[in-house]
């Protein structure tokens, strides 16, 4: 009887042991069906011996310290610099050309920003010289700095590098080898992180990609789906080897289920594009009659005798006494000669300047004097050991100057190869909000008083938003970038050879010994040249059409007597519309021919520029022979003595001239200004 209980009492607790296998086997082919990731076998080990669930994530690295100096200390505000450094698949064609000598660049605000722009290369023009020959560079720059030959591709999606120098640590390369997608459609940066200042953020990117939620420069959705290539490429320094292998079964999967994450990315440039929008040259008259019909300056906070001083002479300047037969000025060559001669005479007898002393140098009153950007360094010069102008009371000036150098700016701060110019900005932002704080004139206008002096490419940039009501002499005056016609001045771009005689090589041959009918020679850097090139080169005898000239000597004089000996000197737009051609074309006698859309010629509220060059839309390369041709041997003879004329209004001289290219740039500057101001 007992052996017959305990055999049903054994029964019982089988039955009982079958039913709970029974229900854990039904659990687990349950839950693998519905998670085929093997969640449901973990969460029946131990903790420790498990291998921990890894998402789709991207790692946020946010850097408490910003390798943004070269030489100079600046502080920088950290919310306003991003946290990492986006390299978009870049080669470098890199020829180390002196004669260029410019920076890659892009016109993206942040990397890191909610947004990821095309790269905007302003990269300055080349003089059309062999550079080998020449030093461009001026005293204060050294041969470290990208060439303007530096091309740029865009070609595979790149890996994020972030660097901190101090404490680092490299991740192992070949854990790229697990990441499910082919390792030669990976750029192969050094990928360095800080052990101390890497904050991990697991986001799911499935959830995040549609609400713009991730903090990563690779947004919006163009490269939404990079970032899910990237996340297997970066991890945190306290994953363990478990983690590492779950990560790369993960990245199969991923790679599975997102082949686009191998395929190639290719953006274009806005610098190899051309102009979504164009503005002709006629509209640009017409935007000037409108704004000086209608000022666009701000109201005065309080009223200034300064401000009544220049109205009262804005009334003389209108009502300007007729001066066609003026033995100084060719009439011809501007607007209204009249207006321009009162407003000069006005200009020599009331503007007074008043010159920040603020700022450091070298990109503060530390003039550049040869190269590409002199203009700004000239200007600067003269400006700062002016007499006539320049006072000591700011309270006493109708103009306010802030003397700094686009060109320095750059070649102290600008991170070689970042691609990243925020802490330019950044530097000019704190310094016009310093003398806000110490001065109280920028207040009163919002800074519409004062102005700035600037010829680097990226000067636009750097002087947007908060130096946006300042008026801007601009070598780079592209009505697409923000130049405001009527209140911005367009500042000739001039190459100077030598800064201790910047008029050598002065002068051309007389139209009759100019038997060549077009000449161009140079680097093709942007979209434009290369049409050029390909429509002309080699094809017609009249048209001497080049690309870069060979090195040497020689090749630079041949170059100069090409232009001398040419009757049209082709101007065509690099990778930004400005180029040195214009103003070296008029050194040396030739008619300029400008082929660079949505380009403002130099002071431009004064000149009549189709008076003495040819305006040709970028469209019409094609028939530039026919234009050239269609032109009557009289007109041609009328622009030709009209450059002539022009010429001495294009000028440095150690001593400034009456007339000469610094009194133009600050008459401009004036000029605007009068037909600015509003009263209070």
């Amino acid at each position: 009887m007992e052996s017959v209980f305990r055999f049903r009492n054994l029964s019982v607790r089988l039955k009982w042991i079958l039913v709970v296998l029974l229900v854990a086997v039904t659990h687990l082919l349950f839950q693998s069906f519905l998670l085929p990731y093997g969640k449901a076998l973990r969460s029946l080990l131990p903790e420790n011996d498990v291998v921990k669930d890894v998402e789709y994530t991207v790692q946020t690295v946010h850097s408490s310290t910003k390798s943004v100096m070269v030489r100079n200390p600046l502080t920088v505000n950290a919310s306003d610099l991003s946290d990492a450094t986006t390299i978009v698949g870049v080669e470098k064609d890199s020829t180390d050309n002196l004669n260029d000598v410019g920076d890659l660049g892009s016109d993206t605000d942040v990397v890191g920003n909610d947004r990821f722009e095309e790269f905007s290369f302003t990269v300055e023009e080349e003089n059309g010289l062999d550079s080998t020959s020449q030093d461009l560079l001026d005293r204060f720059v050294d041969n470290s700095f990208p060439s303007k030959d530096s091309g740029v591709k865009t070609e595979s999606l790149a890996l994020v590098s972030i660097r901190n120098e101090e404490n680092s640590f490299v991740l192992n390369k070949t854990s790229k080898d697990r990441q499910g997608f082919p390792l030669d459609q990976i750029v192969e940066p050094n990928i360095v992180m800080s052990t101390e200042n890497v904050l991990t953020e697991n986001v799911d990117l499935r959830s995040k990609k549609s609400d713009g939620g991730i903090d990563s420069p690779f947004q919006p959705s163009p490269l939404a789906s990079s970032a899910e290539a990237l996340v297997n490429a970066t991890f945190s320094t306290t994953s363990t080897s478990s983690e590492r292998s779950s990560l790369a079964s993960v990245s199969e999967q991923s790679s599975k289920n997102h082949s686009a994450t191998a395929t190639t990315v290719v953006k274009k440039m806005r610098c190899n594009m051309p102009p979504k929008s164009i503005t002709t040259f006629q509209e640009m008259n017409q935007i000037l009659v409108k704004h000086r019909a209608k000022s666009r300056s701000m109201r005065p906070r309080w009223s200034s005798v300064r401000d009544r001083e220049i109205l009262a002479v804005k009334s003389q300047i209108e009502q300007a006494p007729l001066a066609i037969n003026d033995r100084e000025l060719y009439a011809p060559l501007f607007r209204n000669v009249s207006m321009f001669k009162k407003s000069y005479e006005l200009m020599e007898r009331t503007l007074k300047v008043y010159v920040y002393k603020d700022g450091d140098k070298p990109i503060f009153h530390q003039p550049i004097m040869k190269g590409l950007y002199a203009s700004e360094g000239w200007f600067m010069k003269l400006m700062e050991g002016n007499r006539r102008y320049v006072v000591k009371d700011p309270r006493r000036a109708h103009l306010f100057y802030m003397p700094f150098s686009s060109r320095m700016l750059e070649h102290v701060l600008y991170v070689r190869n970042s691609h990243n110019r925020t802490n330019l900005r950044q530097y000019l932002k704190e310094y016009s909000e310093k003398i806000a704080a110490k001065y109280p004139y920028w207040n009163r206008t919002g800074g519409a008083d004062h102005f700035l002096v600037a010829c680097h490419d990226w000067a636009p940039y750097e002087t947007r938003h908060h130096m946006e009501r300042c008026m801007k002499a601009l070598c780079n005056a592209d009505v697409t970038m923000g130049f405001k016609i009527g209140r911005d001045v367009s500042l000739p771009e001039t190459y100077v050879r030598s800064a201790r005689n910047p008029l050598r090589d002065l002068g051309g041959k007389p139209p009759s010994e100019r038997h060549i009918l077009a000449f161009y020679a140079g680097n093709l850097h942007g979209y434009l040249r290369p049409i050029l090139l390909e429509h002309w080169k080699d094809k017609d005898p009249d048209m001497k059409i080049f690309g870069p000239m060979p090195p040497g000597v020689a090749s630079k004089m041949n170059y100069i007597q090409h232009m001398k000996s040419s009757k049209y000197c082709i101007c065509p737009k690099g990778y930004e519309v400005n180029s040195p051609r214009v103003v070296e074309a008029i050194f040396y006698e030739c008619v300029p021919v400008i082929i660079s859309d949505n380009f403002v010629p130099p002071f431009f509220e004064v000149l009549n520029w189709e008076a003495f060059s040819i305006v040709l839309a970028e469209k019409d390369i094609s028939k530039l022979k026919d234009i050239l041709l269609a032109i009557p041997k009289e007109k041609y003879l009328e622009m030709q003595l009209a450059v002539r004329k022009a010429q001495k209004h294009f000028l440095w001289h150690a001593k400034p001239m009456k007339y000469d290219l610094f009194h133009m740039t600050l008459h401009s500057i004036w000029y605007n200004r009068v037909f600015q101001i509003k009263p209070r």
